[in-house]
């Protein structure tokens, strides 16, 4: 799990408006006190976000993304209980963010935690870290860049 006490010194965030803001009232696996959040974005590092948790005058940083179109065949599946509590009404009110863990010493072998998503609701703004429900199809380390196999060449 990538976390850091802060921004890089040399990436200035753009300034996010309220919108991307949303609470985390049980905070994220390890992180149960950090129950606020915000959504931040560099430029040159998009895809990826930076999602910033408050607790207090504390904050903590993980690199996120949303998945659509970067894990082909993502289907998460949500337990009904879970979807009721986030107040989801239709899939599309759900924004999906997906944790990146980056190796320091070599960055190809960075991964995503897709089986413990956080789950946003866009309309209410409230957010909760899940299992979903089709766990077993992924796992909390899947590859973001695919592997090259020894002797195939790559197009």
């Amino acid at each position: 799990m990538k976390v850091l006490s802060d921004l890089p010194a040399n990436s200035t965030p753009t300034q996010p408006p309220p919108a991307n803001n949303f609470q985390l009232p049980q905070g994220l696996i390890g992180f149960k006190d950090y129950t606020r959040a915000e959504l931040l974005y560099v430029p040159d590092h998009l895809p990826f976000l930076w999602m910033k948790l408050h607790r207090g005058t504390d904050s903590v940083h993980f690199i996120v993304i949303e998945p659509g179109g970067l894990v082909a065949d993502y289907a998460p599946e949500l337990f009904d209980a879970d979807a009721a509590a986030l107040e989801l009404n239709d899939p599309s009110e759900a924004m999906l963010l997906n944790i990146v863990t980056l190796r320091q010493h070599n960055p190809l072998d960075a991964t995503i935690n897709l089986i413990g998503p956080v789950v946003v609701n866009r309309r209410t703004r409230l957010g909760r870290q899940l299992v979903i429900a089709n766990y077993s199809r992924y796992s909390a380390h899947w590859p973001l860049v695919e592997p090259v196999m020894p002797g195939r060449a790559t197009a």
